[in-house]
């Protein structure tokens, strides 16, 4: 197995860097790599001890700078202890720039700056978090999206994801002994989605995650036919009720996600061909 010591350098949070390095390292297989972190480097000091442990643990540097100063003095110290680096939004830029026709306005953290997109992620956070697992199920009109599905099926996951997009989500448990507030057949702001899997897989969930809590894996949230049952409860009330259906049995959370909001963004495109086609002619 191959052993790789990633060094992430960024003038901001990171966490696009972050989010770039693993999506890369994702399309690898039989890896061993030691991720250093190095969030908010804006002096040369803090350079300065960075790469003391950048010289002790050679490796691949990626990083985002629009620092000139600090960039090139980083660049210039890998150069000289013969490591890769690779600035990982230069091409996006320069691209973009190309397809623009301006430039770009280099800033540390323009990407984090406090606009009105950031306060509005940071309260589809609040919301999605507050109505997770059925809770407050009082006012999900206010939702953006309503995840439904049996236990163990990706909601709460999928939710703060959806809600790190700026997306407000509620999910809510359908369990067949106690039918969910009536509410949900009756929302109209908020796009309800039923999340199901194969029998198997969500077995398999449900027994690591009671052995993870020290809990007996031998009891009926776990037997074949109980599952099977709440899994056709489910898909019936889905089915019933009109709602679109994902099978997260192969995807990823991220991939739910995205599935998720392709189906938000279809229906928005529907809504505003029939309001369209509704408007009076002059």
């Amino acid at each position: 197995m191959s052993r790789l010591h990633l060094h992430l350098l960024s003038d901001s949070t990171g966490e696009t860097l972050e989010m770039i390095a693993k999506a890369a390292l994702s399309q690898f297989d039989d890896k061993e790599v030691v991720r250093h972190f190095w969030p908010m480097v804006r002096s040369q000091a803090h350079l300065d001890r960075i790469m003391a442990d950048i010289a002790a643990n050679p490796g691949l540097v990626l990083y985002t700078m629009v620092s000139q100063d600090i960039r090139k003095a980083l660049e210039d110290r890998c150069r000289a202890l013969g490591l890769p680096f690779v600035p990982a939004l230069d091409a996006v830029i320069d691209a973009l720039e190309s397809a623009l026709g301006q430039e770009a306005k280099g800033r540390p953290g323009r990407q984090h700056t406090l606009d009105a997109a950031y306060f509005a992620r940071v309260d589809a956070i609040h919301y999605t978090i507050a109505h997770d697992d059925g809770i407050m199920w009082e006012d999900w009109e206010e939702a953006d999206i309503v995840l439904a599905g049996v236990s163990r099926t990706s909601k709460t996951p999928t939710s703060i994801y959806l809600a790190n997009r700026g997306y407000k989500v509620a999910n809510i448990p359908i369990v067949v002994e106690s039918p969910p507030p009536s509410l949900l057949y009756g929302l109209r702001k908020p796009l309800v989605v039923g999340l199901t899997t194969a029998p198997e897989r969500l077995i398999q969930v449900r027994r690591n995650r009671l052995l993870t809590l020290n809990q007996s894996p031998d009891t009926s949230y776990v037997d074949n036919d109980r599952v099977a049952r709440e899994l056709q409860f489910a898909r019936r009330m889905f089915a019933d009720n009109g709602w679109p259906v994902i099978d997260v049995t192969r995807r990823s959370i991220e991939e739910t996600a995205a599935a998720v909001i392709n189906l938000l963004k279809e229906r928005q495109a529907t809504e505003a061909e029939v309001e369209i086609e509704g408007d009076p002619e002059d």
